[in-house]
């Protein structure tokens, strides 16, 4: 991981385009479940939100609870690191769960047919 910056543009990336997808569906796709499709861009929603804010965690230790400058560096990189390995497997998992949510609300022949124009194309 970049930074924290970085990090919250990735997973606003993300979620913004899971629900333009979910959007789109809701709008166009014919017999489509639109209570469930609403579900799941809330869950999106709620997973970005989540990632956003347990980003904002801060390492809680200073420099003089460190015998040297290295050790403490060495230890917030390590915290950073499993932090925000913790916080993307989170954020992945929950967007996954909306995604399933979501492809449940979608009829069978949609899906069909994506899959023929995919295939063709």
């Amino acid at each position: 991981m970049a930074n924290k910056r970085e990090f919250k543009k990735y997973v606003e990336a993300v979620g913004a385009s899971a629900c333009n997808e979910m959007m789109d569906a809701f709008y166009t796709v014919e017999g489509a479940d639109k209570d469930a499709i609403s579900k799941a861009i809330e869950q999106v929603l709620c997973a970005v939100a989540a990632a956003r804010s347990n980003s904002n965690i801060f390492f809680d230790k200073g420099v003089k609870a460190f015998p040297d400058k290295q050790a403490y560096s060495k230890e917030k990189a390590a915290f950073f690191n499993k932090l925000f390995s913790k916080i993307t497997d989170d954020f992945t998992s929950q967007l996954d769960a909306a995604l399933k949510v979501f492809n449940g609300a979608i009829p069978e022949e949609a899906k069909t047919r994506n899959k023929e124009a995919v295939a063709n194309a």
